[in-house]
């Protein structure tokens, strides 16, 4: 039977790994792994309502996202916004198997600071855990050295200068894996040019078939096994579209078959399109090419 703990607080993160020491501060958290107790019933599924950031080396296998297993025998970087789950699959030996260090951070944190307006721009954190960032040794160095300077300044007084250099640092660590995301899509090009010929294909039979309704991002997701953050930001690195663009542009181009091809109304093809309301599907096609559908059809 699985267990689900969900954590509120740094403090019920200190007490589920087992540490000796009491928090730092309130809110935020640096962890090194070798001291953690991790040693949990089978199957523990956790959640927190903190940001998390985390790098580990295992000896073997022992994280799961969803039923999956995640690989961080090479170290690597995984990214967990608020309430995303995470099964922990406890069967460490020594605490040597397990190395690595955790940030962890409350939005209470930022909330009053320019970081809290930029999270939603660091699309790593919507990623599912079995996207996470395998960096090179180099880039280890430099995300530890990020997470040295917080902890270092964790040891110090609290005073009124803390909160700014903390989440200063907190920031230039998450350009830092904005930066690396973007090396490994353009290191990993050739497994990623199948995802984009799968979603290229998808759609133009998509658009061929009598399908209900508009393929969303969500759908193209599920059918290539990426999380939609993930698989627009892969589409954007190799074709300078995301996946919406991708599903407007073969949409407009069967727009454009149907108007050509038929002397069906615009308000037929909206429909047939999958579009609920025929205004939007107008207001999208002019956005597109510059022309209405009636324009377009008129000039052709």
């Amino acid at each position: 039977m699985s267990t689900f703990i969900h954590l509120h607080t740094i403090s019920d993160l200190f007490r589920l790994f087992k540490l000796e020491d009491s928090p730092q501060h309130p809110l935020i958290a640096v962890v090194d792994f070798s001291k953690v107790d991790e040693h949990m019933e089978e199957d523990t599924k956790v959640s927190a309502d903190f940001y998390t950031v985390m790098f580990k080396n295992y000896a073997k296998n022992n994280v799961k996202y969803g039923r999956k297993l995640i690989d961080f025998q090479d170290g690597n970087l995984i990214c967990m916004a608020p309430n995303q789950v995470i099964e922990l699959d406890s069967e460490i030996e020594e605490k040597d198997d397990m190395l690595g260090w955790g940030l962890f951070f409350h939005p209470d944190l930022i909330r009053a600071t320019s970081l809290n307006d930029k999270m939603k721009d660091y699309n790593f954190f919507s990623y599912e855990t079995s996207e996470s960032l395998h960096l090179s040794e180099k880039e280890k160095q430099i995300l530890y050295d990020c997470v040295l300077k917080i902890q270092a300044e964790l040891q110090e007084n609290i005073d009124v200068h803390s909160q700014a250099i903390i989440v200063s640092n907190i920031e230039l660590l998450l350009n830092y894996c904005t930066r690396f995301y973007g090396r490994q899509f353009i290191t990993r090009k050739t497994s990623y040019n199948g995802v984009v010929a799968q979603i290229e294909k998808i759609l133009s039979e998509y658009f061929r078939n009598d399908n209900q309704g508009l393929p969303t991002v969500k759908y193209l997701a599920e059918q290539v096994r990426l999380s939609p953050s993930y698989l627009s930001d892969l589409l954007k690195k190799e074709t300078g579209k995301n996946t919406q663009d991708h599903i407007h542009f073969y949409l407009i181009e069967e727009a454009k078959n149907i108007l050509l091809s038929t002397d069906k109304s615009v308000g037929e093809i909206a429909y047939a399109l999958g579009f609920e309301y025929p205004q939007y599907f107008n207001k999208l096609f002019k956005q597109k090419t510059g022309k209405t559908p009636i324009e377009f059809r008129s000039m052709n």
